[in-house]
């Protein structure tokens, strides 16, 4: 079993940028493919960033040179950097994580709760 925690969540001007965290806990000692989803009101679930198990990156066009994802394995947590954030990113953002074979458009088997994100214009 794994438990997915994100923060850094919160409140931001367009342009702006945030950084969120995943901290995993239970069973980290195998190796995982990690993702980041948002959902906005009214909006599909939307997946937005891959890890895959190799520490490859995909995005979602929608955030491409905008946003980065990355890992420390040693504190058991993935990174979403956020910059020139707009409006339109004001969504629900959760993390995820899948043992392989996985990657960017598979199904995820562990998620966290999510934690909001909001940017004014």
């Amino acid at each position: 079993q794994l438990r997915l925690v994100e923060s850094g969540g919160g409140s931001v001007q367009s342009g702006g940028s945030l950084r969120l965290s995943c901290t995993a806990s239970g069973y980290t000692q195998r190796t995982y493919c990690m993702a980041w989803f948002r959902q906005a009101p009214g909006k599909e679930r939307e997946e937005i960033a891959t890890l895959d198990s190799t520490g490859i990156p995909t995005y979602a066009r929608s955030v491409k040179g905008r946003f980065a994802i990355s890992k420390d394995n040693a504190k058991n947590t993935l990174y979403l950097q956020m910059n020139n954030l707009k409006p339109d990113d004001t969504a629900t953002y959760s993390c995820a994580a899948d043992s392989p074979p996985c990657g960017f458009g598979w199904s995820f088997e562990y998620r966290g709760q999510g934690i909001p994100v909001t940017v004014s214009s």
